[in-house]
């Protein structure tokens, strides 16, 4: 099994084969459990981000890590593929605009508390 530093640097390398545009990588380790790393990319068409996402869904099962989920490839507007701890999204520009996601999880928000 892969950790997640090598899962992020796998959707990284399968969105640029593509070309993604303006990738951007978070850290969200100190924010949630749920993920380590949020990786969020535009395509510059409905086709550009299904195959984005599709070259990263391709490139995971390759590497024995098949996507736990994916979300959002009938339209091709924002697709979701969940890595485990690696999430990455692909939008539209006009999506990323409107969603504003990285904004959301690069807040300065507290340390997450260990119960």
């Amino acid at each position: 099994m892969m950790d997640s530093l090598a899962v992020k640097e796998l959707a990284q390398a399968a969105l640029d084969d593509l070309k993604a545009v303006n990738v951007e990588v978070l850290d969200v380790s100190a924010l949630t459990d749920v993920m380590e790393y949020l990786v969020v990319a535009s395509g510059t068409s409905n086709r550009h981000v299904k195959s984005l996402a599709d070259n990263v869904i391709v490139a995971a099962k390759k590497a024995g890590m098949p996507p736990l989920g994916v979300e959002g490839q009938d339209t091709g507007e924002w697709v979701l593929v969940d890595l485990g701890g690696v999430v990455v999204h692909v939008m539209l520009p006009a999506t990323r605009a409107f969603y504003d996601i990285e904004r959301l999880w690069s807040v300065d928000a507290p340390a997450r508390r260990e119960d």
